[in-house]
């Protein structure tokens, strides 16, 4: 069992150099202001100088306007574009031919009938889909609520795009949820930290040892 993991909202140097060291395949940093984990355009352009390009840089954006992507695109160099909003397939196609990067669309998940939709309607538009329960009512953050979703929904699942595992994960259920989901990648935030935006660098290696089987 082995996988891809992909450390959403790097914001220091400190988490940077923990999820790096570890094997993370790629990083995330989160464009969008109401976030804990909300990177400035300066602190992107920063960290991310010191990604090799063997690390996807992925920056994750909540219903973000062409200027705004194209800002953080050049601050961050980034690689892949997370659309973590209502976005429609429309817009990820707009969004792909605009910038000529790799999409990835969140999917809030609680029931078969939202990976069916995804199915329907994102499905080899984005190159990604990224699976994630659906955030609490009283949540103002469209992920990264440390929320997880029945992951045998997504067993025996067949995606014409590359997809991800995601919400509510941490080193002590990753594997579990790469054996049930047979997910190739998953993608964890919250449950690598110390305190809401702040990553532990112990966490980060042990959920990526985990998930990888080390």
């Amino acid at each position: 069992m082995s996988c891809m993991v992909k450390i959403c909202g790097i914001n220091s140097e400190d988490a940077l150099i923990a999820a790096m060291s570890a094997g993370a395949d790629a990083l995330g940093y989160v464009f969008f202001p109401p976030s804990p984990r909300h990177i400035s355009l300066k602190g992107a352009k920063t960290l991310t100088q010191r990604v090799p390009n063997s690390i996807l840089k992925v920056g994750l954006f909540v219903e973000a306007g062409d200027e705004a992507l194209d800002n953080a695109i050049t601050a961050g160099n980034l690689d892949v574009i997370q659309l973590h909003g209502k976005e429609s397939p429309e817009r990820v196609k707009e969004v792909k031919d605009r910038f000529g990067l790799k999409v990835m669309k969140a999917i809030s998940v609680s029931t078969a009938d939202d990976i069916e939709n995804a199915k329907a309607n994102y499905d080899s538009v984005a190159d990604y889909l990224l699976f994630d329960a659906k955030p609490p009512k009283d949540s103002i953050l469209p992920g990264g609520n440390a929320v997880s979703f029945d992951w045998t929904l997504l067993t025996g699942q067949h995606f014409k795009s590359d997809w991800m595992l995601a919400g509510g994960l941490d080193p002590d259920n990753v594997a579990g949820a790469v054996r049930i989901s047979q997910a190739p990648w998953v993608d964890v935030s919250s449950g690598v930290e110390k305190a809401k935006g702040v990553k532990d660098a112990r966490k980060i290696a042990h959920f990526i040892h985990a998930a990888k089987g080390y």
